[in-house]
């Protein structure tokens, strides 16, 4: 089968749009017609090498939504035309991991990166040559091989382009605030950097029941987002953020900082650090440079003061189970996600969507097939 697909060639580089041929889904994988499929920021590391790939030509995309056209042999879950969300991390259901309830942890993610399928081989070729597929799903091809615990079955009455967005940026912010950051009622909490992940945490924030949100970006069209999805306060940087937040809890600090800004640097991770209270939390969700070893933090006051640093991977969610469950909630009106689409882009304009991410001009983009 051929497919249109955007692939990265190399690194430093830009999306080529080619056309791959797709082998026939093997022992428990599945063929899925990709519908839409969601621009991350994540996908733009490995343009820019923050992050790199172990193989190359790569097929990004981790984020989006279609219909299984085929299921290979074994598959027992899945058939066609069923409606799926791909779930970049397939978690097996045995490993430590996974028997502990964090899927999100799952041994497969070491397959995250490698660009195979979990026997070891690849499914996507150009010109001859194997392409890698972005944590097994590759939704920047409309049809693409994934593994069965790599598509989670949806209700057919959810509209695939708001559920793509359950793939990774939804779920990642909002499991950020509710399950990283443990938000409670009344908290005060900070959400640094506003774009797909971080508008998110602000609305998880608020069903967690945080009394003041304040988020913080330099682009107004952010801030302005970021009102209109739940956050009480917007402000341009951290300075006026720790200053809001100390004049609110009589000098302490915010319960929690939530970092989600597009490239993480060591100061971000310092500045949310300073600006969360005794036995506060900083959450570090976005993703740095692979090299970025070290973080500017006073030792002393970790200790004294109790704070703590958590990373947070997909929100600390299992994706199994919190795809139906943030649907559900979409469908309850507790969760805006028709909203969060800024602008719809073809695969052609997949470069272009990257460029307007980074120009502030959209919270999330969409590629519609």
């Amino acid at each position: 089968m051929k497919s249109r697909a955007a692939v990265l060639l190399e690194a430093p580089g830009k999306w080529d749009i080619v056309e791959v041929d797709v082998d026939e889904p093997q022992e428990h994988e599945v063929l899925v017609r990709y519908v839409s499929a969601g621009l991350c920021h994540s996908d733009d590391h490995l343009t820019k090498g923050d992050v790199p790939s172990a193989h190359y030509p790569y097929c990004g995309g981790h984020e989006g939504a279609g219909i299984v056209e085929a299921v290979g042999p074994g598959v027992r879950d899945l058939e066609v035309g069923d409606h799926v969300v791909a779930a970049f991390i397939p978690g097996c259901g045995r490993c430590k991991w996974c028997s502990a309830g964090m899927q999100n942890l799952c041994d497969n993610g070491a397959f995250m990166m490698m660009g195979t399928q979990l026997d070891g081989t690849f499914r996507l070729h150009h010109n001859g040559a194997d392409v890698a597929q972005c944590s097994l799903v590759s939704t920047f091809s409309e049809y693409s091989v994934l593994p069965e615990w790599g598509a989670v079955k949806i209700d057919k009455d959810i509209p695939l382009d708001k559920a793509a967005l359950v793939g990774c940026g939804v779920a990642t912010g909002w499991g950020s605030a509710v399950n990283a950051a443990a938000v409670k009622p009344g908290h005060v909490v900070i959400v640094m950097g506003v774009g797909g992940i971080g508008i998110n945490a602000v609305q998880g924030a608020k069903h967690a029941g945080a009394t003041r949100i304040i988020a913080v970006d330099p682009v107004e069209f952010k801030r302005k987002s970021a009102l209109e999805f739940g956050a009480t306060d917007a402000v341009e940087n951290m300075v006026q953020a720790t200053d809001l937040a100390q004049s609110l809890t009589y000098g302490q600090g915010a319960d929690s900082a939530i970092v989600t800004v597009g490239v993480v640097k060591p100061d971000h991770v310092g500045d949310a650090f300073a600006a969360v209270r005794k036995a506060g939390t900083v959450v570090v969700t976005g993703v740095a440079n692979v090299d970025e070893a070290t973080i500017p933090v006073s030792l002393f006051e970790l200790a004294m003061f109790q704070k703590r640093i958590q990373g947070a991977l997909y929100g600390m969610l299992s994706p199994s189970s919190a795809t139906p469950f943030l649907l559900d909630l979409y469908r309850a009106g507790a969760l805006k996600l028709d909203e969060l689409v800024s602008r719809r882009y073809s695969l052609e304009e997949i470069n272009q969507g990257y460029e307007d991410m980074h120009a502030g001009t959209n919270i999330r983009g969409v590629i519609d097939f």
